[in-house]
Parts: C-alpha cells; sequence; structure tokens
C-alpha cells in the first residue's frame, strides 16, 4: 500500500510540474521580448526631407529613418524637436539620434559625433525671381537676410550683412523663401536642393543666386557616449545604399540619387 501511494504522490508531482512549466511557456510566449526602439529627432519644418501631414511625419530624412531601424532590427519612432535646442535634447537623451538634415560643423562635432554623410548638398542665396540687384554674396551687405536660427545659413548670414538685418524665421525655411514675394527679405540663404524643390514643386517665384556657398555634408548626430550606436548606423547605411534602397528612397523625394550630388 505504501508503494502504490508513493506512486501516486510522485505521479501528482511530476503532473503539477508539467502543468506549471507549461504555463510558464505560455506566459513567455505572449510576453515576446520589445522590440528596441530607435528614436530619431527633427524639427519637422523642412519639406520635403522632413514636415508634418494631417499631423504625420513624413519626408526623405523619416523615411531614411525606418530603412535604418528596420535593417538594424529595430522599431522606428521619428519625432519633432525644436531645432534650435536639437543638440541640447539629444545630449541629454531625449532620443538616440538627429536624423533632419543637420549639416556637420566644426563647433557642433564638439558637442555630437556624426555618422558618414547621408547626403550632400550646399548653402544657396535665393531671391525673388524680378531681383536683378543681388548677383552674388558681395551685394548682401545692408540687405536683409532670411534664414532658420541656430543653422550654419544664419552663422554665414551674419558675416554678410549687418547683425540686424538678419532675419530669423524660428517656422522655417519656406516662409522665410515665401516672404521673398512679399519684400520682408531681400535674399534667403538656405540648402541649395530645399530652395530649388521651392522653386520647381512649391511653385514660388525665385531664383537662385551665383554658385554654392559652400558645400555641406549632412549627417545623422548622434550622442558622444554612444559610440556603439554610430558605427551601427555607419555600417547600416552602407548597406541601405548597396542594396538600392536609399535610392529608391531618394528618387521617391527629388527624382534623383542624392549621392549622385557632386561637390
Amino acid at each position: 500500500m505504501k508503494k502504490k501511494t508513493l506512486f501516486t504522490f510522485l505521479t501528482a508531482i511530476l503532473m503539477i510540474s508539467v502543468v506549471l512549466a507549461g504555463c510558464g511557456s505560455t506566459k513567455e510566449a505572449s510576453n515576446p521580448k520589445k522590440q528596441e526602439e530607435f528614436v530619431y529627432a527633427m524639427s519637422g519644418l523642412f519639406k520635403p526631407f522632413n514636415y508634418k501631414e494631417d499631423g504625420k511625419l513624413s519626408g526623405f530624412d523619416v523615411e531614411i529613418g525606418e530603412a535604418l531601424a528596420e535593417k538594424m532590427g529595430m522599431k522606428p519612432k521619428s519625432i519633432t524637436f525644436p531645432f534650435e535646442t536639437i543638440i541640447q535634447g539629444l545630449r541629454d537623451k531625449k532620443f538616440d539620434a538627429i536624423l533632419g538634415s543637420m549639416t556637420v560643423t566644426d563647433e557642433r562635432l564638439k558637442a555630437v559625433d556624426f555618422t558618414n554623410p547621408y547626403y550632400k548638398s550646399g548653402s544657396r542665396i535665393f531671391v525673388s525671381e524680378d531681383n536683378n540687384s543681388i548677383k552674388s554674396k558681395e551685394d548682401l551687405k545692408g540687405k536683409k537676410i532670411g534664414v532658420t536660427p541656430a543653422t550654419v545659413y544664419e552663422k554665414m548670414a551674419k558675416t554678410l550683412t549687418d547683425q540686424d538685418k538678419v532675419m530669423a524665421y524660428s517656422q522655417g525655411d519656406m516662409t522665410a523663401l515665401m516672404d521673398l514675394g512679399t519684400g520682408r527679405v531681400d535674399a534667403v540663404i538656405v540648402d541649395d536642393i530645399f530652395g530649388k524643390v521651392a522653386l520647381t514643386q512649391g511653385g514660388l517665384k525665385i531664383k537662385a543666386v551665383d554658385k554654392l556657398l559652400q558645400v555641406d555634408n549632412q549627417a545623422i548626430a548622434v550622442n558622444k557616449e554612444n559610440k556603439e550606436l554610430t558605427e551601427k548606423i555607419n555600417k547600416t547605411l552602407e548597406e541601405i545604399i548597396a542594396d538600392g534602397t536609399y535610392e529608391k528612397i531618394s528618387k521617391k523625394w527629388f527624382g534623383y540619387n542624392l549621392m549622385d550630388t557632386k561637390e
């Protein structure tokens, strides 16, 4: 009788163990490991690179971030952040990276790390199409120049005209370009690609002046403490360029591959 009781007891223990193991597996299966997010910030005021439409972020920068995240096995999350304080936001770890057409400068390199360039462009002067008095940067002295604050364009404008003639547009470059038609500003310094898109797709009556003021490398900014992410993005950027993903996104927004931009 004792042997039978012992056998029954051991059998019961075994059955309970199996049930508990099964419960553990079910619980684990219903709670899979959460996918790591890749949170990248931008102004949301730089169409077609990054802008809001019907409350949703869209544009070239947004889709490049999505492509990078997918290749890195991460979940993409694009957010907007004021451009004037976006570097400080990155340093405060409010997001993982700045993927918002940010120009690489020596000053910014002191605060953050940059990946390899994900496109090249340049600073360019734009004026209204009927303006024949401004033909080069030398003609900007004493003129009102519209720029987005905290950009390389603002810094450049301050060397080309009087300090009080530099008009900061926190609403973004498009607003500044639109004001060329109203006469509120005489010229606007902006990214060459952006200005040309505003001309061809935005229907603005503006024109580019002379040659590029300088060639700019646009790259993704990453916190200096996160060297691993910088290396990971660089590797993944090479992959999406090699497999044609980058070109597909670029042609969708601009009609050509931005990597083909010549200095």
